[in-house]
């Protein structure tokens, strides 16, 4: 496709090229539509190949640019997970153009966020030692300059807009995890679906931590309703859902998934805290705090399944690719704080 040297992000209207791929979206079988009418296809690809270029320049810059990709790989994402909507939603799921777009925006964003870890050191580290000395200090770690702001200093403004942006996740909570338990039965993998099923309240609505989630919002009166606020959920929190979604989807990835687990399980009981922290604070009841409490509570348990009952004995499964643990539990820790950062300023910017 031929691109304008003089056209740039600000010529673009990134709303107008989300829309547009929107419709995109439930155009009735979208392939023959495509393979009879290719142009249709013009618009929007010639602002996805500028946002591209332009988001790989830096990923701290260009954030209309990432915000475009994030989403635009998010509503393809999100196709593999069931919705109890309309099942004509779900008529391009396994679409070739589709699969082909998410993988130009996946493979190319991989690239750029593998950038921010450094590889060759992981594959020369003892694996089980450097897991150890990681999850130890991101059980018990020191306080951030974010933690402490959600601690000490978020008002209830602020705290209804932390509901609003992580709901996205919150209210579908697990569901990667439950895309990579099938397949043989052995001991790695009944742990992985015990801690599904304590995730999913061992079957009962009420136990499920997504509806503590929902039982929160529903404290302030705000919609519960699954991406109900997705219009101002920052791309660094998209990119971090998305990336779970690219290590869950792909076996050859299952390593860097279970090391991405790992951390969310070790790092999530401090984390959480500092939320529930400040809702105790800003005086909330048990129900508006509720889903932060069970997570600290549980998660501590999890993270330890997750360190002896899973990780180590992958170590000594896959020898070879062992590091590929510790690449996924980095990774998640660099997406993770970086979502938090970026949860910080929304909420700064909310009060």
């Amino acid at each position: 496709m031929n691109i304008s040297p003089l056209s740039t992000l600000t010529d673009i209207n990134f709303g107008e090229a989300e829309e547009a791929f929107t419709k995109i979206l439930q155009t009735e079988d979208l392939d023959q539509h495509i393979s009879d009418a290719p142009g249709c296809l013009e618009p929007f690809e010639q602002t996805l190949e500028l946002a591209m270029m332009e988001a790989s320049q830096d990923l701290t810059s260009a954030p209309n640019a990432h915000l475009f990709l994030q989403r635009i790989l998010y509503r393809i994402n999100r196709l593999k997970l069931f919705w109890y909507d309309d099942l004509e939603n779900y008529a391009n799921e396994n679409s070739v153009f589709l699969f082909s777009l998410r993988a130009k925006i996946d493979t190319a964003w991989q690239d750029w966020e593998t950038g921010n870890i450094q590889i060759p050191v992981l594959k020369n580290l003892d694996v089980e030692t450097a897991l150890r000395e990681r999850t130890a200090e991101d059980l018990e770690p020191e306080p951030s300059t974010t933690g402490l702001f959600f601690r000490n200093e978020m008002s209830q403004a602020g705290y209804r807009q932390l509901l609003a942006i992580t709901s996205l996740d919150g209210l579908v909570e697990a569901s990667q995890l439950s895309r990579v338990i099938g397949g043989v039965g052995n001991e790695i993998q009944a742990m992985l679906t015990k801690i599904l099923l304590e995730e999913y309240g061992g079957g009962k609505l009420a136990r499920k931590h997504s509806s503590f989630f929902s039982a929160m919002m529903s404290e302030f009166g705000m919609n519960t309703t699954p991406e109900a606020y997705f219009e101002i959920v920052p791309w660094e929190v998209l990119a971090n859902i998305n990336h779970s979604f690219t290590i869950c989807e792909r076996k050859r990835n299952f390593l860097r998934y279970i090391g991405s687990l790992l951390y969310f399980e070790i790092s999530v009981p401090a984390a959480f805290q500092n939320y529930k922290t400040a809702g105790e604070r800003l005086g909330l009841s048990e129900h508006a705090i509720s889903y932060w409490d069970i997570h600290i509570k549980e998660d501590l348990r999890h993270g330890q399944w997750m360190l002896n009952e899973v990780a180590l004995p992958l170590i000594s499964r896959y020898k070879d690719s062992a590091w590929e643990i510790l690449l996924g539990y980095d990774q998640q820790r660099f997406l993770s704080n970086r979502a938090s950062q970026a949860i910080a300023a929304s909420v700064q910017q909310a009060e």
